[in-house]
This record gives C-alpha cells, structure tokens and sequence, in this order.
C-alpha cells in the first residue's frame, strides 16, 4: 500500500509512519514543520520514508504530493491543536482545521484514495462531560467549548460530504488524550509530556484549579493501530478511540510517581484556567465491534515507556 500521511513528522504521525513502514507499506509524509520535527522522522527516512516539506493550506502544493506519489490511502493528522491558541485566534484555526482539510480531501479526491482517516477529537468535540453519563458514546451530542472543537467538527463533516458527493470513503477518529514517547514536554499541550519533563528536571508539576479534572488517556501506540484498523476496515463513521477510563490530574501525578518510583513527586497548585473542561471520557466500544479495536497499555504502563523514553533523549 501507498500511503500519504499528514502531519507524521509530529508525535503521533512519526509513530504511524513508523508502524506502516514496519508493515511493508510505502510512505510519503507532508508536513510544514512548524511543530513537526525531522528528527522523529530520522528512523523512518533511513528506510525509505520520504518527507515532502509543504503545508496542507496550500491547495497547488497538496496537488502536486498527492499527484505524483497517488496514494492508496490517506492518513490526515496535520491540524491546529492548541485549544488555547484556537481561542486566540479562531480565523486561523479554522483556516488549517477546515480548509486545510478540505484541501487535503479534494487532493485524495483527485489521485483516487480509496481510504481517508481524520484524526479527530474526542473530549473537545464533546464538550463538557460533567452532570453527562460518562463514558460519552459517538451518539453524545456533540457541544464544542472552543474553536479547536468545532473546526473539527467541521472537519469530520466534510469527510462526510466527500464521501456522499465523490464516494471517497473516509472515517474520523475521536482521540483521547494522546500520550507517549516524542510528545513535545516543552509545549502548551500533552499534560503527561510535560509532567515528565517536570520530573526529568526534578521539578514539581503545576496543576490548575483542583487537580479533579479528568481525562482519558490513552498511549499513542495504541491510537497508531487504531488508524492502521480504521484504514483496513469499510464504511464510513465517526469513532472515540480512548479507553473510558477517567482519569484526575491528582491521580495522574501519582501514577506517575508510582511508575517510576518517585513517591515525593507532588504538584504545586495554581489558579483555575477559564474554559477548561471539568470531566471527560469516551465510549471506545462502537471502535471495538466495528474496528476490532482496543486499547491494551494500562496507565502506568505507559506512563513508564513514555517517562524512559523522555529521559534515554536527554541522556
């Protein structure tokens, strides 16, 4: 199989790159590199991965990759996924997240993909899980708190209209909270990146307001073989891939001191952030009878590989 992945040089497109090249497959990765980093392609591109330096809002450059590499199939991770920068600056966020979707749509359109996968949003798609039963299945209204939420909303909707108009079959991916090795620890997003960062350093993490936020967290190696399931399977959908599971700040701090035996590993406390989501997590079983798909690394488990791998880069 040929296949374009969006965004791969980042956290989780390098993993994806990593696991189609692994399966036999021949990959071309598009990505701007303005959060993608060469470096997590350097594995891939020694055996034979080809990054095409180029940004999915630029319609002719979307044309020309897709034109001449014409992929089998299409795996669009590059976004805007910043929910505070969204807030900030909704126009732009909206102009990668959609247009640039869209973009990237009518490119697989043109070279006949056969499969299209979006890398979705589960929690800012679904908004505000507090006084909801929780775990939110796909059913949930869908309530975004933020522009980040509804451009992609926006974006799983032209998934949808491309396949009623063109017959592209395409499928979208509610992700959890994604965590795992590469995630950026110096950045605004990926809260169990920067905590690691915090112990690397033997620093204390922040947690804002409580500490009673949940999330659902899930390795991002099982989120790779999710998209490599959704790519394999037929028909359209949107589907959470998480693992149900709340999970607190407070209990992640421990969990995280307990996966790498740092018992005194304690947060400081700072003020509440306006508009962050009090409760949240995802129904994974619609993923599970239509996929074949589960999540498999408990929590502590990855906290490790993420916290070893965090520490084997510094050394």
């Amino acid at each position: 199989m040929k296949a374009l992945v969006t965004g791969g040089a980042g956290f989780i497109g390098s993993h994806l790159t990593d696991a189609l090249l692994a399966g036999g497959n021949e990959v071309l990765v598009v990505d701007d590199l303005s959060s993608g980093r060469r470096e997590n392609l350097a594995p891939a591109i020694a055996v034979g991965a080809v990054l095409e330096v180029a940004d999915i809002t630029d319609r002719e450059a979307m044309l020309d990759a897709t034109g001449s590499f014409r992929p089998d199939a299409v795996f669009h991770l590059a976004a805007q996924m910043d929910v505070r920068k969204s807030v900030a600056d909704p126009a732009f966020d909206a102009r990668v997240n959609v247009a640039g979707t869209a973009n990237v749509l009518e490119s697989a359109r043109r070279c006949g993909a056969r499969r299209f996968v979006l890398a979705s949003t589960g929690g800012a798609i679904y908004g505000e899980g507090d006084g909801r039963t929780l775990p939110l299945d796909e059913n949930q209204p869908a309530m975004p708190l933020s522009p980040y939420g509804q451009s992609k909303l926006a974006a799983e909707g032209y998934v949808g209209l491309y396949r009623r108009l063109y017959g592209l079959d395409g499928v979208s991916l509610r992700l959890g909270n994604v965590y795992g090795p590469r995630q950026d620890p110096y950045g605004e997003a990926g809260v169990v990146a920067i905590f690691c960062g915090k112990l690397e350093q033997g620093a204390r993490p922040s947690v804002f307001g409580s500490g009673k936020q949940t999330r659902d967290y899930i390795y991002v190696a099982d989120v790779v073989n999710a998209m490599i399931a959704a790519e394999a399977a037929t028909g359209p959908g949107s589907f959470n891939i998480g693992t149900g599971i709340e999970t607190s700040v407070l209990d992640l701090v421990a969990a995280l001191g307990e996966a790498t035996g740092t018992p005194d590993f304690e947060p400081d406390f700072e003020p509440a952030r306006d508009g962050e989501v009090e409760r949240i997590s995802i129904d994974p079983r619609l993923a599970g009878s239509a996929l074949a798909w589960r999540a498999e690394t408990e929590l502590g488990t990855g906290l490790k590989l993420t916290f070893d791998a965090l520490t084997a880069a510094a050394a």
